[in-house]
């Protein structure tokens, strides 16, 4: 499912025109991307919990020359999902 489907998706379930869902998942990710960024946890119950996991640096190899290059540190966002959602899927 694509950002054009999943937005069809949730106007038809809410019963709301598809660019009021269009404006409304904007505003979702934006807030999730706005929390992750200042280091928050996002929780949404069943779902699940979006976070930011660190990486540390490490050596890593030019995959063409084989030379060893170094990776900085990095954060990533990660996502672990809640008992609901898990036995949905299963």
């Amino acid at each position: 499912m694509n950002k054009s489907e999943l937005i069809e998706t949730v106007a038809s379930a809410a019963g709301i025109s598809k660019a009021a869902a269009g404006r409304a998942l904007d505003a979702t990710t934006t807030s999730i991307s706005a929390a992750l960024k200042k280091g928050d946890l996002v929780t949404l119950i069943g779902f699940g919990t979006f976070y930011v996991g660190k990486r540390e640096a490490r050596n890593g190899r030019n995959p063409r020359t084989g030379a060893t290059i170094k990776i900085k540190a990095a954060n990533s966002p990660k996502f672990r999902a809640g008992k609901s959602l898990k036995d949905a899927v299963n």
